[in-house]
């Protein structure tokens, strides 16, 4: 492709992503904090959500599911350090998620009352289990959706596949290829335009050392049962029965360590469950808030 016509190709991307974040009531924010510029989505009213992506994703795997959350909370989605538009940080820095945890903390912290309502999908999820575990007073509920760190659950495809080359199929190193990533993380495609299937290719190569090197990181990583067991914040578990990156099985496995959890299996749906079917993911997602609340209200 040439030149001018990559650039047009990446102009009309960016503006796909502006309308879809226009129409979820979100606009494009940025921050530095302890010298990491963040890029973020903001928008909507009521108390604070903060929803958190998995490797090699960014904010956007939020935007259509936040389309039914704006209306009821204010919602941000960070890019997190090294991944979307975000500061990428050397190796060196750790990209482990109890590292990745305090730096959300530190911008979690940077503009908004605590406690705040956390959400995680996959490496986001174990995120914000990190930082419910080590300050369960900032945190007033989990939503984790397919949440990673459940030691216990059965190898999944993905991490057959990972412990036999040591190398994850979650990473491209050619924009053509963008393409196996989808397949593998949902169980039906959603709707993507060609221009931003492009635009995510590019950025998913020119990321890949990195964020393989993240994914050792992180595969490397001491697993959560000995940090949340018995943690007692409210929490709602969204899992795919069709994922194929971490298997179903930990969605049990976490549901038995969280005491005041829900669980919620999906047939027919991959790792994303907020991007594959991000209406009726939002809509579980109210319902659990308005039980939770029904529940705070009631007399003692």
């Amino acid at each position: 492709m040439s030149r001018a016509r990559l650039s047009i190709s990446s102009q009309l991307a960016r503006l796909a992503l502006r309308l879809e974040r226009s129409r979820s009531g979100l606009s494009t924010q940025q921050r530095t904090i302890d010298g990491v510029d963040y890029a973020y989505l903001e928008g909507g009213k009521g108390e604070t959500l903060v929803l958190i992506h998995g490797i090699g994703a960014d904010k956007d795997n939020f935007t259509r599911t936040a389309r039914w959350l704006t209306a009821h909370f204010h919602v941000i989605v960070p890019d997190l350090p090294g991944f979307g538009e975000s500061t990428r940080l050397p190796e060196s820095a750790g990209y482990t998620p109890q590292q990745q945890m305090q730096r959300l903390r530190g911008f979690v912290r940077s503009f908004t009352d605590l406690p705040v309502h956390l959400g995680g999908s996959s490496m986001g999820g174990w995120i914000s289990l990190e930082y419910a575990a080590c300050h369960p007073e900032e945190v007033a509920s989990l939503w984790l959706l397919a949440p990673g760190g459940v030691g216990g659950a059965a190898n999944s495809e993905m991490l057959e596949l990972y412990e036999q080359t040591g190398r994850s199929v979650l990473f491209v190193d050619r924009a053509e290829d963008y393409g196996q990533i989808l397949d593998i993380v949902f169980a039906r495609r959603p709707y993507l335009p060609k221009m931003l299937r492009q635009m995510l290719g590019e950025r998913a190569a020119v990321d890949h050392e990195l964020h393989q090197a993240v994914f050792k990181a992180i595969h490397g990583s001491a697993r959560l049962e000995d940090r949340v067991a018995g943690l007692a914040t409210p929490a709602r578990i969204v899992w795919g029965e069709q994922d194929r990156v971490l298997d179903v099985s930990g969605a049990a496995i976490l549901h038995g360590l969280l005491p005041n959890s829900e669980l919620k299996l999906l047939h027919g749906v991959g790792h994303l469950p907020m991007a594959e079917r991000p209406r009726l993911a939002a809509s579980d997602y109210l319902k659990f808030q308005t039980r939770l609340r029904a529940t705070l209200s009631a007399p003692a």
